[in-house]
């Protein structure tokens, strides 16, 4: 695998105003995209979107510079999911669609993703080539005076997104006599969540729609469901709803207060496409970090589990490569290429109305198909001296042997966090007892070599 210095499993991601999260970091990658991207004669375009951080108002005019420098014009659309995004660079037919966002991060991490002209997140190999352009002189590749760039603000954005999902939305059906509650996390979907559902008839209840820079997933949003899972409850209604930051992942919980996160979602779905004849290649695409119960339950259905490293750009390349229509995380990104090129929690959330819809049945009765085999996760940090991928390798004999206890009954997974600097042990088995002696075993061995 090539070692990339500044992009991670999800882009660039970092606390914001210091490495690699700086103005100066963020003009370099815009110049290096920008002479990246910049081939044939036409007008280049490229679109940059945000969510509600205070340091996107750091990071976008310091991007949109190095754009500008290279000759390309910049569409700036302010707040907006970071599937927008990619819709619209497929729509605008842009060269290069921009997210400034850290997903489901506190507000004082801020990140930036990339979109080629097809709405993908940039392969590893782009990304590195990019990556060695940022370390060197692009001076002799600047625009001409005649050639810079222009800017401009996009203002009917929010409409063209809100009308591009409820498409998916079966026209024959209706969300009324449904209450929904939306939680936007005081993120990059806090104007567009709630007009879809309401639109679509629904009565709704919201949480996090008031951002103010950096009250951005604080206590709210797909991280925090807990005042979605109360308000359900307390309101009565029939779905909560919780995005991220940038909402391209949700968690959604019952009329009960119960959570549905990411692998039922996926279960369910997959299960209802197979039903009607619309899944394709025969299975789903998930992480490693799926759990095994879904593996379990998907072999039952006579459904293929295709695992994926962590990062929803490698479930969308798996999806790509064997031909299939549904992939996603744990976490709750759900991708339905059938719709989206990247992950959509407003449309997944649709997609799992319209099934409600459909067969009439409770959100508890439809979801919660499989029992997750118990599982414990536990994060440790490590500081930038210590190098992560040698202290897994150090430990891995002890990680094999550990994993053989289980004889296929469960599974260990130990790697570095992709978006943080943390170490991650996951352990899947039988019981929870066993999980976390497992994982407490493990953990002492993390803690040791990070000491």
């Amino acid at each position: 695998m090539i070692k990339r210095k500044y992009f991670g499993t999800d882009g660039i991601r970092g606390q914001a105003n210091s490495l690699p999260m700086t103005a100066e970091i963020a003009l370099k990658l815009g110049m290096a995209a920008g002479l990246h991207f910049r081939s044939g004669k036409h007008r280049h375009k490229v679109i940059i979107g945000k969510d509600t951080r205070l340091s996107g108002y750091m990071v976008e005019p310091a991007l949109t510079a190095g754009f500008i420098s290279m000759g390309m014009d910049v569409v700036l659309v302010g707040p907006m999911p970071t599937p927008a995004i990619a819709m619209l660079t497929r729509s605008m037919r842009a060269d290069l669609g921009v997210v400034i966002s850290a997903s489901h991060n506190a507000y004082a991490d801020n990140g930036i993703k990339l979109f080629d002209s097809e709405g993908l997140k940039l392969s590893d190999d782009i990304e590195h080539k990019i990556e060695a352009l940022m370390d060197t002189d692009l001076s002799a590749n600047l625009s001409a005076p005649d050639k810079l760039g222009r800017a401009e603000r996009l203002e009917n954005v929010r409409g063209r997104y809100i009308e591009y999902v409820k498409s998916a939305y079966p026209r024959s059906a209706t969300l009324e006599g449904m209450k929904i509650v939306i939680d936007c996390a005081n993120g990059a979907a806090y104007h567009v969540a709630p007009a879809v559902f309401y639109e679509l008839g629904a009565e709704i209840v919201t949480i996090g729609t008031t951002p103010n820079g950096f009250n951005i997933n604080d206590n709210c949003g797909s991280t925090h469901p807990e005042q979605m899972c109360y308000r359900v409850k307390d309101s009565g209604a029939d779905l909560g709803i919780a995005l991220d930051g940038d909402a391209d992942r949700l968690v959604l919980s019952d009329e009960n207060g119960e959570i549905i996160d990411g692998d039922q979602l996926m279960a369910v779905i997959a299960t209802y496409l197979k039903e009607t004849g619309e899944l394709k290649g025969g299975g789903i695409a998930a992480t490693v970090m799926s759990n095994m119960g879904l593996e379990l339950y998907l072999k039952e259905q006579d459904i293929a589990l295709h695992r994926t490293q962590v990062g929803d750009r490698y479930v969308a390349e798996a999806m790509r490569k064997e031909g299939l229509n549904l992939g996603g995380e744990q976490s709750g990104h759900i991708i339905l290429s059938d719709y989206s090129t990247t992950g959509d929690g407003i449309l997944a959330a649709l997609q799992f109305l319209a099934m409600m819809v459909k067969t009439g049945k409770k959100a508890s009765e439809l979801a919660h198909v499989f029992n997750p085999l118990p599982q414990t996760l536990k994060n440790y940090r490590f500081d930038a001296k210590q190098k992560a991928d040698d202290l897994i390798a150090k430990i891995q004999p002890k990680i094999d042997a550990a994993e053989k206890t289980l004889a296929g009954r469960g599974r260990i997974l130990i790697r570095k966090s992709g978006t943080e600097p943390l170490v991650r042990v996951m352990v899947e088995a039988e019981s929870q007892i066993l999980a976390e002696e497992i994982a407490q075993k493990l953990a002492a061995l993390v803690r040791l070599e990070l000491a």
